[in-house]
């Protein structure tokens, strides 16, 4: 796995990752954490932060296809966009300077801001990267990415909370913490423009701003509907997690370090398990297993405030997440037609922003009215239900994907 001798841009593109999982770890993991005791943060803006990225990524979705269906060539575009959002956490170093009442708001629209660049960012390494690895090798590569990222990712969140483990209260530490970011997120971007990009085909032939025969696409339809429903009751506890941790558990942040490695560990082994059932069984089969395995961490994280229970609550939570991560983005390339992939992303990326956006809402609603253990327990049923979603869409796929789709009009 970490033998380097693979084609030239897999191995830049694992340096890309390795960069971008040392900046997102050491500021995503701790963002929660900083709002509520730095910022002084209130529940509703603990939710905002999980659902206003996916909200600006949604209103950048469309400018981004109309830049991409212009551009014949990617990297330019993804590797400028990812340091300009980079250079965003130079903006959060100082947001603790303004009068206490305003801080909170003030990180949530510079968390807005960024998340302008990151989302034409995102979009555009999916296209990217789905041109410069060929299809054969996808599925091996994958696994083999997200393991040794992985790792980065463990080592760095250990790293942090044994060295700060006694600073949860302090902002030097923070500001610290996102200029160190700061440098390995220019670095990330860096690694992008490294990439040996494809020759540009010349076609007299504009490109459309969307392409509606995808949705004529029966494989693509039974995938969106149920990736759709599973991100949603996925994402719909990312707040409440947060939330529980901190306000109720009182983690600090050697615990949420804690919490964020065993469960990177955790994804580390099991990588290649997921690799191999997906292989045997189908993504789709394999799904339906890690939908009803998602369901379990917000059933069993509100049954106690033992920081040792909970590190092996999001410890076990890993061995699923590493699934979801590894077998999703393939079912997203297996179930968009090669031709019209770019369109299936894009339009994936949309549905899926609004999800996001409002699925952390409906969870900070849920917590209001019933309280943090109620939500949870309703989470933990509808995450239980996508399972079924996703076997419906494995019988439904499983007997006609052999017959032959129909002609889309032109």
């Amino acid at each position: 796995m970490f033998k380097m001798n693979r084609p030239y841009n897999e191995r830049i593109s694992i340096y890309n990752g390795m960069a971008s999982t040392v900046a997102l770890n050491i500021t995503n993991t701790f963002f929660p954490l900083y709002m509520i005791t730095i910022l002084g943060a209130n529940n509703y803006q603990v939710g905002l932060l999980s659902s206003l990225p996916p909200l600006i990524a949604l209103l950048m979705t469309i400018p981004t296809a109309i830049l991409l269906n212009k551009s014949s060539a990617y990297k330019r575009l993804v590797g400028t966009a990812i340091i300009t959002a980079r250079l965003f956490f130079l903006a959060i170093v100082f947001v603790v300077y303004l009068p206490p009442e305003y801080r909170a708001w003030a990180f949530l629209v510079i968390i807005g801001c960024m998340h302008v660049p990151t989302a034409m960012a995102n979009i555009g390494f999916q296209t990217l990267i789905s041109g410069l690895i060929e299809e054969n090798r996808r599925g091996q590569f994958f696994s083999d990415r997200n393991r040794m990222l992985t790792v980065v990712g463990l080592v760095t969140t250990l790293f942090v909370g044994i060295v700060l483990r006694d600073a949860t209260d302090s902002v030097l530490s923070y500001q610290a913490l996102f200029l160190f970011a700061l440098a390995f997120g220019i670095l990330e971007g860096y690694m992008i423009f490294k990439h040996k990009e494809n020759e540009p085909v010349e076609t007299e032939t504009k490109r459309k701003l969307m392409d509606w025969s995808i949705f004529q696409n029966q494989g693509y339809r039974w995938f969106l509907v149920a990736a759709l429903f599973f991100n949603f009751t996925w994402q719909m506890a990312w707040g409440l997690f947060n939330i529980y941790h901190v306000r109720i558990a009182e983690a600090t942040i050697f615990w949420f370090s804690m919490f964020s490695a065993g469960n990177m560990l955790m994804q580390f082994f099991t990588y290649p398990l997921w690799k191999k059932w997906s292989e045997k069984y189908s993504n789709t089969l394999v799904f339906i297993v890690l939908a009803i395995g998602m369901a379990s961490a917000p059933f069993f994280t509100v049954l106690t405030t033992n920081f040792f229970l909970l590190f092996l609550v999001q410890t076990t939570s890993g061995f699923f997440l590493s699934g979801v991560i590894l077998v999703m983005f393939n079912m997203l390339l297996e179930h968009s037609p090669a031709d019209k992939r770019t369109y299936c992303i894009t339009t994936y990326n949309i549905l899926l922003s609004l999800m996001a956006f409002t699925a952390p809402q409906i969870g900070i609603l849920f917590l209001e009215w019933f309280g943090i253990v109620e939500a949870m327990h309703i989470n933990a049923a509808l995450r239980l239900s996508s399972s079924i979603v996703f076997f419906a869409m494995f019988w439904f796929y499983s007997r006609h994907k052999k017959k032959p789709q129909p002609v889309a009009a032109t």
